[in-house]
Order: C-alpha cells, then sequence, then structure tokens
C-alpha cells in the first residue's frame, strides 16, 4: 500500500468511526464538527529557482469524484491539466532572495462539498557566476591586438553576461578595469565604466600591456578576462594616412584630392606627402606636394580609370601609400545649360577658391567648372558655362560684337531666344513693354487677360498671344514659329552666378532689367496649380530676372516676355 492509499484509508476510518460512535458532531470533544471532504496538500518543501516543482494533494469526500482547484499567494502561474487529480506543477522564479509562496488547494465532491488545504514553498536562489567578455576595438591594418605607439586603444566589456540575471537585459551591476602588466597606461582614466579608452606608449623598443576587467552581478558574483596588447616601437609605428574616397567625373571637371595624413609619434614629424598618378595622359594636379589639391581631369574618348596614390613619408624614413581610383567619363552632350555658379562654400563661407573638405557642389562640376579649367569647346560666346551666339534681323550668325543682333541661338540647348532692345526705343521689342497672359489653348480652363489693361504695349491689346502674332507676322529673324517658352526653357537662361541683376549673360541678353524696377518677371507659357478657382488656373509661372526666382502671378498681371523658338 502506497503512502497516499494509507492516508486515504485513515481518513475514511476516521470519518466512519466519528459518525458510527455519534451520530453527530455534538458530542464531540473539541466541537468541531467533522469536514465532509478532508484534504492534505503535504507538507513544507524548499525549491531552487527556476526549477519545475510539482504540487501533490489528496483528499477523500462523499463521493468517489472529486474536483480540485489550486491558487498561491503570491501570485505565480500554476499548470494544471487535469482538475480530477490533486497534482499541479509551477516554475519557481528567478530571484536573488529566498521567497516564500502559499498554495492552498480546494476540493470539491459530487454532492458540492468542499475542503482545503494549504502548503509552503520556499523558492531558494541559486546564482551562476557571470561571464566577463572584452572585445577589443582593432587597427585596421595591424595584426590582431597589435597596435601602434601613442594609439588610442578601445576596450569594450558590454557583451559581459550574467546568465540568471532578473532583468531582461542579463545585466552588470559592476566593472572595474586594472592593468596587470606593462608600461602605465590607465593614470587619470575612470575604471568604472562598461568600456575603457586609453592611448599605448611611445617606447624605444616593442612591449606588450595587459588589461583586466572584472564584472559583478547584482548577487555579487565575480568574473574576470584579461587581454594582452602588443605595442610597436616608436620607429615601427607607421603614418596614418588616407587619400580620400573614390568617386567619378566627366573630362574637364574637378578631381577631389582630399587626403589626410597623420603620425601619434612626434618624432616622426614633419610629414612630407606626394601625389602620384597611374594615367598617361598626367592629370594636372594643382599641388603634388599639398594633402588637399584638386586636378583637372584629362580629356578621354571613353571611360578611363586612374589610381591616384597619396605616398607620405615621416622624419624616421618610413613610408606609406595610400590610393583612391577616379572614373573619367567624356563629357556628354548638355541638354541645359549649367547653373553659371563657380564659387564654393563651407559650413559658414563662400570662396572663389577649392574646397575639398565640401566635395560634390555644383561649382566643382559640370561645364561652368569645365570653362573655368579652360576645357570647354563652346561653338560660340558666353559667360562661364554658358555658350551663345549673336543672330542677325534674318538669321544669319553675327561674329562681331559691335554689330547688332535680333536673337540669339543657345548653342547648348539648341533653343533661339528673342533679343530686348532699349527702353528708350519704340519697336515691339522694347524691354518697357509689358503684357498680360492670354492663351487660348493649354490654358488650363482659364485662357487668361485679353485686354491687357493693367499692361503697357503698343498693340491694340497688350497680352502675350498678340505679341507672339506680331512677332510671327513680323517674321523676327526670319521665323515665324514664336512662341512663350516653358518654365524650364526661361529657368534654363538664369545666371545664378551673378552677385547682381540682371542674373542673366547681359554681354547676350543686354535690356533685361535695365531701368525697370524691382523685380522683372518674364511669362512662361505654363499655367499654375496654385490660385485654381472653380477649376481654372488664374495663375501662370514666372521667372523674375533681378533674383532668378520663380513664382506664380495672377494672369491679370503685366510682365515682360522674352519669346523663344525650337533650334533648327
Amino acid at each position: 500500500m502506497t503512502n497516499n492509499q494509507h492516508l486515504i484509508s485513515i481518513l475514511v476510518f476516521a470519518t466512519g468511526f466519528l459518525v458510527g460512535c455519534s451520530g453527530s458532531t455534538l458530542d464531540s470533544d473539541t466541537n468541531t464538527p467533522t469536514p465532509m471532504v478532508l484534504v492534505n496538500a503535504g507538507a513544507t518543501k524548499t525549491v531552487n529557482e527556476q526549477t519545475l516543482a510539482t504540487l501533490n494533494a489528496i483528499a477523500s469526500g462523499q463521493t468517489a469524484n472529486l474536483t480540485y482547484a489550486w491558487r498561491v499567494s503570491p501570485a505565480l502561474t500554476i499548470t494544471q491539466d487535469d482538475a480530477s487529480v490533486g497534482t499541479a506543477t509551477f516554475v519557481a522564479p528567478t530571484t536573488t532572495e529566498e521567497l516564500s509562496f502559499t498554495f492552498t488547494v480546494t476540493v470539491t465532491d459530487e454532492l458540492g462539498n468542499q475542503g482545503s488545504d494549504s502548503v509552503v514553498y520556499r523558492v531558494m536562489p541559486v546564482n551562476i557566476v557571470p561571464t566577463a567578455v572584452i572585445q577589443v576595438i582593432q587597427h585596421k591594418s595591424l595584426n590582431q591586438n597589435q597596435f601602434p605607439a601613442g594609439y588610442e586603444v578601445v576596450l569594450d566589456a558590454k557583451q559581459s553576461v550574467d546568465a540568471d540575471s532578473t532583468t531582461t537585459d542579463n545585466s552588470i551591476v559592476a566593472f572595474k578595469w586594472q592593468q596587470t602588466a606593462g608600461e602605465a597606461v590607465l593614470g587619470g582614466i575612470s575604471l568604472q565604466g562598461d568600456s575603457l579608452a586609453f592611448v599605448t606608449p611611445v617606447l624605444e623598443q616593442a612591449n606588450s600591456i595587459t588589461i583586466e576587467v572584472t564584472v559583478t552581478d547584482e548577487e555579487g558574483a565575480e568574473d574576470s578576462q584579461a587581454v594582452t596588447l602588443s605595442i610597436q616601437s616608436a620607429a615601427e609605428t607607421l603614418p596614418e594616412v588616407e587619400a580620400g574616397t573614390s568617386h567619378e567625373v566627366f573630362s574637364g571637371e574637378s578631381i577631389n584630392l582630399n587626403g589626410t595624413a597623420s603620425t601619434t609619434v612626434a618624432a616622426a614629424e614633419p610629414l612630407a606627402a606626394m601625389w602620384l598618378n597611374d594615367s598617361e595622359k598626367d592629370p594636372n594636379i594643382a599641388n603634388i606636394a599639398a594633402l588637399q589639391t584638386v586636378a583637372v581631369a584629362p580629356t578621354v574618348s571613353s571611360t578611363e580609370k586612374v589610381t591616384f596614390t597619396l605616398r607620405v613619408e615621416d622624419a624616421q624614413g618610413n613610408s606609406v601609400d595610400d590610393s583612391l581610383t577616379v572614373n573619367i567619363k567624356p563629357l556628354p552632350i548638355q541638354p541645359i545649360n549649367d547653373t553659371g555658379v563657380i564659387l564654393q562654400a563651407t559650413n559658414t563661407q563662400i570662396f572663389t577658391e577649392y574646397q575639398g573638405d565640401y566635395p560634390g557642389q555644383d561649382g566643382q562640376r559640370g561645364q561652368d567648372i569645365i570653362h573655368a579649367n579652360g576645357l570647354s569647346e563652346k561653338a560660340g560666346r558666353g559667360q562661364q558655362g554658358f555658350d551663345f551666339t549673336r543672330l542677325d534681323a534674318i538669321g544669319d550668325e553675327v561674329d562681331s560684337e559691335s554689330t547688332n543682333w535680333s536673337c540669339v541661338r543657345d548653342n547648348i540647348t539648341g533653343l533661339i531666344w528673342e533679343a530686348k532692345t532699349g527702353p528708350l526705343t519704340t519697336d515691339i521689342h522694347s524691354n518697357q513693354y509689358s503684357y498680360t497672359w492670354y492663351q487660348a489653348e493649354n490654358n488650363a480652363g482659364f485662357a487668361g487677360d485679353e485686354l491687357g489693361t493693367a499692361a503697357t504695349c503698343s498693340l491694340a491689346n497688350c497680352n502675350t498671344s498678340e505679341f507672339i502674332a506680331q512677332v510671327n507676322t513680323q517674321a523676327l529673324c526670319n521665323f515665324r514659329d514664336w512662341r512663350l517658352p516653358t518654365h524650364d526653357e526661361l529657368l534654363s537662361l538664369v545666371h545664378f552666378g551673378q552677385n547682381t541683376a540682371p542674373m542673366i549673360d547681359s554681354g547676350h541678353f543686354p535690356y533685361t532689367t535695365d531701368n525697370l524696377t524691382q523685380g522683372v518677371w518674364y511669362w512662361t507659357q505654363d499655367s499654375s496649380a496654385d490660385g485654381i478657382s472653380n477649376e481654372e488656373a488664374r495663375n501662370a509661372w514666372a521667372i523674375d530676372f533681378t533674383t532668378g526666382n520663380d513664382n506664380f502671378l495672377n494672369k491679370s498681371t503685366a510682365a515682360r516676355v522674352r519669346l523663344v523658338r525650337a533650334g533648327r
């Protein structure tokens, strides 16, 4: 017979004896009624943290079938797969001190009679020693755990772990660093952080140092790890050299040679630099002895890869090379003009000189800098990267700058532009005349202002369509397909490199803003989504050649017009 069966037999016998002898509970010595369901939850037990513990109760009621229900204080998760038996389980929680939990089981028979009993489980802490881990941030070009003299080394112990931590991040509560061998390097440094940074000693001979970290978990257990680092002698320590970032340019653009060099050994100063390249075209380098300099990309017929090498030699005779590659591509046919900007900037200032620390600026790329570098091939003339040719009244090229011209051909975009005349002239091209925007088609639902009462011109109706019709009737420069330019076409004439108005190459486009008040807006053919009323676009885009800004104007506004036609 098992212990549980024995206990049940005793419980049944005792119940029957009491009922048989007295027939009631009144004759009991204690006057306590005998429970209809007798329950035994067992004796107090002790278990270790993070272990699976089993609850086991036995009971006897007025029927054979019983239902068991467990609860606990303080709260824990109890697993009870079958309520018809007294067995259940729980997982002892993680703890750093002894914990006590009271489990109570209530047993109910089929007649509704109930009985209960409790048992105490003590959960004991079991500490797992933490694991100390040192990660060494390695030098990029030396062997593992080898460093130059005078170099800052970083040791990281953040990966140290406490397997039985009560927090989710396996936290270590304390770090302590110490040096156990080698030339002293930890003076004046905090030794209680999760990482350590120090500078290696500068000595005549190669040497080694040993650093150790001790980690402590929240229960006071400790673990240590040490790392030994090999340190080069002062004479062995090489300069640190970076040639810069590899990049791609077009023929004639500037190549950014932005090198850096340093040494951690004072006796190795000064450093001498020299730039080398492997191209047979021998790109023109502004200063081969400067760490930061610029080269002009040579003319190529197909993409060529050029390697530039920065060679740095220290005072001890150590020499270090580092290289970058530059892909040089043939200059493509430009569908649009460059901006006219060749100035370059830092975070605070604007310069005419090359700024290697701030690569990729507009003043370093494109037709404007190619022209400044002397490698721009133009069909005509023009400021910066612009390329214009003057045309006379019948459309022939005008070579002499002293001869009058009526139109200007943009040799990059192929567009031909109307030339304006001065404010004292009376022909229809005078810059004193203004027009309201009017366009019978492609007007975004609103044709504009046909009467042009706000404008001033020599026509019956001062609107853009009337002006276009008159110029085509006149056959300016022998062409009859003049029109308003698009926004992008007109913007291509803006010279953003100008410091003052007009923002255009005034040598080819005189009288753009002369004697006119600020700002001097020129219409485009494009309606604006801003200013929609009843699904009609009341505004159109214009460009101010006093500032280079674009904006939308009400179509009844008086503004200037510079007509354009497609190139031949």
